[in-house]
């Protein structure tokens, strides 16, 4: 068994052997694989965000100096840190530095409030917390603070602070739970010997899809997710002269390695970041740095194409634009297509796994219709029904799942895992699907969505 944090899932040796005779796995962690974009692609543009521009190799360093700092601030191998940024270059800089420094990010968007954060602190037993001051009116401090006090885990507070704002603190600052606050720009040190980690170490937890109740953690190691990027990134061909905008935000998998953020930096593109997905920040930016691909939902989708007419941005430089989070209306999506000049993809990419796709090669109609096949060929894929049995192609069932990137269980929610997979270890995804005979998917929703509009209750066997 490989092994990961206390409270996570690992596969079994078998699996584990599988996925490195296949080559899926290769040992390096996201971290290290960052030092070697930056050898490779040094002074090409790795972050654009408004008028700063960011080289991949100014990028590693600032990985390894944050990296550093952090571990002068006393943050230790293994401990978890609650990062909520919205879509600016600190969000990946502090992402990565903490993965470099042995500490695990917790992704959280930076939409969610003290309930939220706290719970997320709680069953992580969070030791620091990075976010920005103040955003959008809200102060994120005064929240992380009355968070520190109320338990015993948060003891350090990161705070990103607006562009031209002096620092509230002027270097550090204590309260009286004994939780300690530093500017984010102050976690700078010389960087030390690299710290020697494995790849089969958690990277990071993402946040569950499901918002009917408190989000489950999804633990991600650098293994699976360095493949989950670079598979997805060869499937659409990325290239160094690619350009991804990060419209939606950064924390979701769909925007950060589906192939998105991880997937462009390894191709040596550059990720252009915005902090709305709203058409007029988004449009423009298409326009200003040439973006070549991008990925967004289907209420974002819509939303661009009302706008069209209005903004009138050149977006002649699109070839592809993803679509997924929620089923996608034939109608909005055979707008697409013509109406920004690129070529389609349908995504369904849940946090947990798995990843299917839509292949460019694939005819206009399977683009339309379906959300493509399974991205590893170790993907393996059930459709059932309620009793758990395998459903012919072409009749619903929920989606189950295992794969090479595709937890096999949530982050100390022993509970809720028994009931989430099977003995065998697929995933039970909680969504509704049938395949096609092509081996397409078409997802249609969420399982407890159609059993709430028929009035049936989920079985305890889902």
């Amino acid at each position: 068994m490989t092994s990961m944090l206390d409270g996570c899932t690992p596969w079994p040796e078998e699996f584990v052997d599988r996925y490195w005779a296949a080559g899926h796995w290769r040992g390096n962690t996201l971290d290290n694989l960052l030092r070697d974009w930056a050898l490779q692609h040094g002074p090409r543009t790795a972050l654009v965000h408004g008028g700063t521009r960011i080289t991949y190799a100014h990028l590693n360093r600032r990985v390894d100096r944050m990296a550093a700092g952090f571990r002068l601030r006393g943050l230790r191998p293994r401990q978890r840190v609650v990062v909520q940024l919205p879509n600016v270059p600190e969000w990946v800089v502090t992402v990565f530095a903490l993965m470099r420094a042995g500490a695990v990010p917790v992704c959280c968007p930076v939409s969610h409030r003290a309930s939220e954060v706290s719970h997320l602190v709680r069953v992580t037993e969070a030791a620091g917390y990075v976010g920005p001051s103040t955003y959008q009116g809200f102060d994120h401090t005064a929240m992380a603070a009355d968070i520190a006090a109320r338990g015993p885990f948060l003891r350090r507070v990161f705070t990103r602070e607006a562009p031209g704002a002096a620092s509230p603190y002027g270097g550090l600052r204590t309260d009286p739970s004994g939780c300690h606050y530093f500017p984010l720009d102050s976690i700078d040190a010389p960087p030390g010997p690299a710290l020697a980690q494995g790849a089969d170490q958690v990277a990071f937890l993402l946040l569950s899809d499901d918002t009917t109740a408190a989000p489950e953690l999804v633990p991600r190691t650098h293994n699976d997710y360095a493949y989950q990027a670079r598979a997805a990134a060869e499937l659409v061909s990325l290239t160094e002269n690619d350009v991804y905008l990060a419209a939606l935000p950064a924390e979701f998998n769909l925007t950060f390695g589906c192939p998105g953020i991880i997937g462009t930096l390894s191709a040596g593109g550059t990720v252009v970041l915005v902090e709305s997905p709203e058409p007029a920040e988004c449009l423009p930016a298409v326009e200003r740095e040439r973006v070549t691909i991008t990925s967004v939902v289907p209420a974002v989708a819509r939303l661009w194409l009302d706008d069209l007419p209005k903004i009138r941005a050149d977006l002649s430089s699109l070839r592809l634009v993803q679509v997924g989070g929620a089923p996608l209306h034939r109608a909005t999506a055979a707008r697409m297509g013509p109406a920004l000049d690129c070529r389609l993809q349908q995504v369904f990419g849940p946090a947990e796994g798995p990843l299917a796709l839509t292949r460019p090669a694939d005819p206009d109609e399977t683009v339309l219709t379906t959300q493509g096949r399974p991205l590893s060929p170790d993907d393996e894929i059930r459709i059932v029904d309620t009793d758990g049995r395998d459903v012919p192609d072409g009749e619903p069932g929920e989606l189950l799942a295992r794969g090479p990137y595709t937890l096999r269980g949530y982050y100390r929610a022993s509970d809720h895992n028994a009931r989430a997979f099977t003995p065998d270890g697929y995933f039970r995804t909680g969504f509704l699907a049938r395949r096609s005979p092509a081996g397409n998917l078409v997802v249609t929703g969420r399982l407890k969505d159609a059993l709430r509009r028929t009035g049936h209750e989920a079985p305890s066997s889902l």
